[in-house]
């Protein structure tokens, strides 16, 4: 374990204050958004419920059943090895679904926008449910995988204790690719996609947006209010600040992944100031899990009347109640 004494208990207050933050939010969210009164298409609502539900168990798995285990209770049943190891795969295979949703939601987003001729057939919630649920079934088996790469630390009692990485992880040159082909899957890979689909998004609306302005003001005395380009702006808005955050809140985890893999350096052989670099760069990974919803609440204005009337809905209720 690292020799930082003082910056753990940092570490342990963000992720007692995260929890209950995130779990609120991400609720709220699942809560709100099946109701179907957001003003959201069916395949978009879609995409944002799969989004909240996983950052949900995201915050279940990596942050409640094992960093505020490993902060406040260590040797406990989560400790097991068979136990550890299946929460091991659970937090990889929710952490690449939150990550992978972001994804495919930019790409239904870009084809909806960019790609009129395959939006009809792409854009609908039946391909959303199977794009959502090829995604969740491929990334737990790939996942799986990892319940192998354990052994057990000690054993007390005939019972195997924790989750070590098998000494052949490291050397081994399946293990070695496995591992390789895992952080280019999550997070590399998304990173550039969300770019690479926003960059060319981007590129569409602005020659869209000329053309159309172009040809509206051939068309004399007409409406300047435009419902299409109105539509449009509003699905960039929220395309743009959910991928931008991502990229963002991973931005630190990815430089460091990438700084330990070219110097060569093992992380537990850090200073103090990378020491904290890095658990700053996993916090704000976590921090992703919550933010969706508060996107939500800042860019869409039938979200928040949503809100609103579920919070004032069981003071209502009470103030009925006292009136009987």
């Amino acid at each position: 374990m690292h020799q930082l004494w003082p910056n753990q208990s940092f570490v342990k207050v963000h992720h007692v204050l995260l929890v209950p933050f995130s779990l609120t939010i991400n609720l709220v969210a699942i809560v709100i958004l099946p109701r179907g009164k957001c003003g959201l298409s069916k395949n978009v609502t879609r995409y944002l419920l799969a989004m909240a539900t996983s950052d949900l168990l995201v915050i279940f798995t990596e942050v409640i059943l094992y960093q505020i285990n490993y902060h406040y209770f260590p040797l406990c049943f989560l400790d097991i090895t068979p136990v550890c190891s299946v929460i091991a795969v659970l937090r990889g295979a929710t952490t690449d679904c939150s990550v992978w949703f972001t994804v495919t939601f930019s790409f239904d987003r870009f084809v909806a926008i960019c790609c009129q001729k395959l939006k009809t057939k792409y854009c609908t919630h039946k391909t959303t449910a199977v794009v959502i649920g090829t995604t969740c079934i491929l990334f737990f088996m790939k996942n799986v995988t990892f319940n192998f790469a354990y052994e057990p630390g000690e054993i007390f009692d005939n019972v195997a204790w924790f989750c070590y990485p098998k000494s052949s992880y490291f050397n081994d040159p399946g293990w070695v690719v496995f591992d390789w082909f895992d952080t280019v899957l999550t997070p590399l890979l998304p990173f550039t996609l969300i770019l690479l689909l926003n960059a060319l998004t981007v590129r569409y609306i602005l020659v869209a947006s000329r053309v159309r302005m172009g040809l509206r003001s051939l068309s004399k005395g007409g409406n300047r209010n435009d419902p299409e380009m109105e539509s449009r702006r509003w699905s960039v808005i929220l395309l743009f600040t959910i991928s931008g955050s991502f990229i963002l809140l991973w931005l630190m985890y990815v430089v460091d992944f990438l700084y330990y893999t070219i110097t060569g350096i093992d992380p537990s052989d850090y200073s103090d100031t990378l020491y904290i670099l890095r658990e700053f760069g996993h916090m704000l990974r976590n921090v992703n899990c919550c933010t969706n919803t508060f996107i939500y609440g800042v860019t869409q204005t039938k979200f928040r009347e949503q809100f609103k009337s579920m919070v004032k809905y069981p003071v209502t209720i009470i103030v009925k109640l006292f009136k009987q």
